[in-house]
């Protein structure tokens, strides 16, 4: 479960304000909204990366409002990907399981399990350069991962993509949903790639959030 009850965001003279929502534990959340009405700012708040000057923020039953990131248990996968250059694809699957400590027997399998799952066994020895923008972002889906989180973070992770890619991406995090369970929140400001993936789908738009039902939509920003 991801729950935000009253939150409250304030950068300059940017603010959001009362912002409550859940999303049940197994759900998918797609937050929806124009580039700058703060969609990635509630997203870095859920991440520990923004503080909030007022509320709470719940993942399962714990309240990490005051918890570091690294001790909120979330893979993020950020529009980018944000790739080491200087590490393979092998290395960067097992990071954060040298991280936390896992053997190297147990990160090994796990690597090569996530990158069969994800169809990238042919690049683990690669390096980021030269990979394409489905690659990179498979890559970094992997890498987030890799723990076993409780809640999966996406800012926009399929939006530098071509339309036959973003496809492939789409019924792939959908197949994430049915493997794994994974409670997430994926932020974007593409309708149909929304009322693909959300249950529930949500939109900010200045500076109300709402509730909307997915398989309406149409005059969603």
């Amino acid at each position: 479960m991801i729950q935000l009850e009253g939150v409250t965001m304030v950068a300059g003279n940017f603010a959001l304000r009362d912002i409550s929502f859940t999303i049940p534990t197994g759900g998918y959340g797609v937050l929806m909204g124009r580039t700058g009405c703060g969609k990635t700012t509630i997203l870095e708040s859920i991440l520990g990366l923004r503080t909030i000057q007022a509320g709470r923020i719940r993942l399962g039953d714990v309240d990490v409002t005051e918890l570091s990131p690294a001790l909120r248990g979330i893979g993020y996968v950020p529009q980018d990907g944000a790739l080491f250059m200087r590490m393979t694809v092998r290395r960067q699957l097992g990071l954060a399981l040298d991280i936390r400590r896992v053997s190297a027997s147990q990160a090994a399998e796990r690597v090569e399990e996530l990158a069969d799952w994800l169809g990238i066994t042919y690049l683990l020895e690669r390096y980021p350069r030269g990979l394409s923008g489905g690659e990179r972002q498979r890559v970094a889906l992997g890498r987030a991962l890799s723990f076993v989180p409780r809640v999966l973070c996406l800012d926009e992770p399929l939006s530098a993509l071509d339309s036959e890619t973003r496809q492939q991406m789409c019924e792939l995090l959908g197949e994430v949903r049915q493997r794994t369970g994974v409670t997430t929140l994926h932020v974007t400001h593409n309708l149909d790639e929304a009322q693909r993936l959300a249950d529930p789908l949500f939109r900010l738009a200045d500076g109300r959030f709402e509730r909307v039902d997915a398989s309406v939509g149409r005059g969603a920003p």
